[in-house]
């Protein structure tokens, strides 16, 4: 190879690790049961330097109504402890028995060793919590 190319492979691989796109960590969906209520949250988008860290989340039931304000009863939390509040939840209104959607967070500028989501729902005494260990 020329060193032209060699070098256009170089900045191409660093700016994919800049961006993310090869750091971005594959997380697998967590569920948790109880209640009569199923949660199930997979993590996406959960890359250092992302502006917005995105998890799915849906809710299900077939004997309770859904009407959880999931941006009021939702925190991040990285495994320093810090908490990080949501900025935004785009899906399915409050109400009925099955909701979706995706919450949003302000991108943490770097990867912490793991992340914990944790949900209150109404009515439960303890939050839902959701693990990742990212590194």
């Amino acid at each position: 190879m020329t060193m032209n190319v060699l070098r256009g492979l170089f900045f191409l691989v660093a700016a994919l690790i800049a961006s993310g796109v090869v750091n971005a960590v594959e997380l697998g969906t967590r569920t948790n049961s109880e209640g009569g209520v199923t949660v199930s949250v997979k993590a996406k988008n959960v890359a250092p330097g992302a502006a917005v860290w995105e998890f799915d989340v849906a809710l299900n039931t077939h004997s309770q109504d859904l009407s959880d304000d999931l941006v009021k009863n939702s925190v991040l939390i990285d495994a320093k402890g810090a908490r990080h509040e949501p900025l935004a939840w785009e899906g399915a209104p409050p109400g009925g028995h099955h909701r979706s959607g995706v919450l949003r967070f302000k991108g943490l500028v770097k990867l912490p060793g793991a992340v914990e989501l944790q949900i209150r729902r109404p009515g439960e005494p303890a939050p839902r919590s959701f693990r990742w260990d990212l590194k």
